[in-house]
């Protein structure tokens, strides 16, 4: 089997430890083998990637990903409504490309505008028909019925009692859905106060957890008030997104639950409501109605506890909004170093590795055995996250063993 070796690369492996000089050699879609300092691996029938001291580093991770949110780095589209559904399918299928050369190779879907794009999606991408990243795929966000924000999908929506309930989830399971997406409260954007509106009981959130168990499909939600964040962690949600009001008793159940679950807060969209969206006619006043300057606020008060109880918080920043595309993904990083204190190196571990954990797959790490999932970088993110904002810094991207972006012959030499 023929394969592609990485020599004179330093390595970020994804654990957290320091860049370490060495070669990594991939066959088919895994790693096989990584090797430290001196230390030379077979070379016989492979291609060799001379990295001439660049940085190898696994795929990103978007953890909270929304690929059929319209607009990207590439197109704006100024709507967040659905589109003609032979265009959305289209464009969403533009967004996933878009993702996989800014370097992020696994989504994890945090709900999608149409109820079967996704499972289509991510099959078409798995077959290799269109380029794109690892796919946890969705279906259209639920919550309760007539609730402003609630986008409409392509297919009707389904009725909100628990035998219903049950149905759906079992029937996403069905056509392959591999997560849902439910809206546990309500938010400021969809209207005032919206953030402490409850959309489901204890009931029907127990409902929806024993169903999707059930059905062996995994939940995901969104979450500002602190009963609702509450509410998902006793039905075994995994993904619990913003949770931007949880209070005391909700970090010590959510720390009790953190083996199993992860959250992402999406700071991404609340720093472009706040700092780049008055062109859409969000300025200071809207931003703050819309409740972003208070979730910013909330975040970096809660971020850092959330950290330090060892729950695990991932980039993903509901990327797709006209003022916050898709091809951005990697500012969240920047954010957890600049408003969460995070390091360099703790962010680059949360969209590496925690990343890895949370869509359930062997990546985010350089370690053999591991799908051959890696970035070859124009510089040092250890040192600087921001070096991942531009794909141009990308001199390689390489998804299951198979080049996306193949580096040039002749890598120009770093200086």
């Amino acid at each position: 089997m023929t394969g592609t070796l990485f020599t004179a690369v330093r390595i970020f492996d994804g654990s957290g430890t320091a860049l370490f000089p060495g070669e990594v050699l991939v066959r088919g879609e895994r790693i096989e083998a990584v090797a430290r300092g001196d230390e030379h691996l077979p070379r016989d029938g492979v291609t060799v990637v001379d990295g001439q001291g660049r940085t190898l580093m696994p795929g990103m991770v978007e953890s909270h990903g929304h690929l059929t949110w319209p607009t990207s780095t590439e197109r704006m589209i100024n709507t967040m409504k659905p589109l003609p559904i032979e265009q959305h399918v289209l464009v969403t299928a533009q967004n996933a490309r878009i993702t996989l050369d800014h370097g992020f190779t696994s989504v994890y879907s945090a709900g999608s505008l149409g109820e079967r794009i996704e499972p289509a999606l991510r099959d078409m991408i798995d077959a290799g028909f269109m380029p794109g990243p690892r796919l946890r795929a969705s279906a259209l966000e639920k919550g309760a019925e007539g609730v402003l924000g609630v986008p409409a999908g392509h297919d009707p929506t389904h009725q909100r009692d628990i035998p219903h309930l049950q149905a759906y989830i079992a029937q996403k399971a069905a056509e392959g859905c591999d997560t849902i997406k439910f809206l546990m409260s309500s938010d400021e954007a969809f209207q005032p106060g919206g953030s402490q509106t409850l959309m489901y009981s204890e009931q029907e959130a127990q409902a929806i957890g024993a169903a999707a168990r059930d059905a062996g499909i995994w939940l995901a939600c969104h979450a500002q008030g602190a009963e609702a964040v509450k509410r998902a962690l006793r039905a075994g949600f995994r993904a619990i997104y913003h949770c931007t009001y949880a209070d005391e008793e909700a970090l010590d159940m959510f720390e009790a639950r953190k083996a199993e679950t992860f959250t992402a807060p999406a700071v991404g969209l609340l720093w472009a409501r706040v700092h780049e969206a008055r062109e859409f006619g969000i300025g200071p006043a809207e931003a703050a109605a819309l409740g972003a300057v208070r979730g910013i606020e909330l975040a970096q008060q809660i971020i850092p506890d959330m950290r330090r109880r060892g729950i695990r918080v991932l980039p993903g920043g509901d990327y797709g909004f006209p003022y916050n595309p898709h091809g951005r993904n990697a500012r969240d990083l920047e954010h957890f170093v600049n408003l969460f204190g995070f390091s360099p190196t703790q962010a680059l571990v949360a969209a590496t590795s925690q990343g890895g954990e949370l869509v359930g797959w062997d990546v985010g790490q350089v370690r053999a055995g591991y799908l051959a999932d890696v970035l070859l970088v124009d510089g040092d993110p250890t040192a600087d996250v921001r070096v991942l904002q531009h794909a141009d810094n990308l001199a390689a991207i390489m998804k299951g063993g198979r080049f996306h972006k193949s580096p040039p012959l002749h890598l120009p030499t770093r200086h």
